[in-house]
């Protein structure tokens, strides 16, 4: 079962989505981000401090086709995986894609995020456990005043929207409040 929790920044979505596995034993935490000045890597300590210290870490935002491979290979295991968070993933993606001379393809671009994100939903379908994936509501704010900013909110609504899809339940975070939008 895929749970996709979305919600504004600061919403509480990780946190919500977090519990969402508090009660399971062996969960891995598949963390996307790259921390790679001191304010990411505070966050990133954060996180960490907040969820249960047996949890297994592996950090990735692409590639999860090989990452999966050697886990489900170790016998290893797990009764909930959780991602978090597809957006950061989606930045990493888009900025190490984009080229020096501002002449960005930003359709080949999303297509390579699509790639990884179908590999992801795939990967995650293999564990057969409790699975969640955290993702920032990017789409319901001003828009953006230039144009990487504008590609980015689009290229995440769109993986959203396929996200949501694939997902068997989602809801919403406002204020930390979850608000249950699809499933039982």
């Amino acid at each position: 079962m895929i749970t996709l929790v979305t919600g504004g920044a600061r919403s509480g979505k990780s946190s919500f989505g977090e519990s969402l596995l508090k009660s399971e034993l062996e969960v891995l935490y598949i963390a996307t981000s790259i921390p790679f000045d001191e304010e990411m890597k505070d966050r990133v300590r954060k996180h960490r401090d907040q969820r249960p210290s047996h949890w297994h870490t592996l950090e990735s935002y692409k590639n999860f086709q090989a990452e999966f491979e050697k886990i489900l290979g170790s016998n290893i295991t797990y009764d909930g995986v959780i991602v978090d968070c597809i957006t950061i993933m989606i930045s990493n993606i888009l900025l190490e894609n984009l080229s020096d001379d501002g002449n960005d393809d930003y359709n080949l671009i999303e297509q390579k995020v699509i790639f990884e994100i179908d590999n992801l939903i795939k990967g995650l379908r293999n564990f057969d456990c409790k699975t969640v994936i955290v993702t920032n509501e990017v789409g319901s704010g001003i828009v953006p005043e230039n144009k990487l900013s504008r590609e980015f909110r689009d290229i995440a609504g769109r993986v959203n929207q396929r996200l949501a899809k694939e997902a068997d339940e989602v809801y919403l975070v406002v204020s930390g409040i979850p608000v249950r939008i699809k499933g039982e």
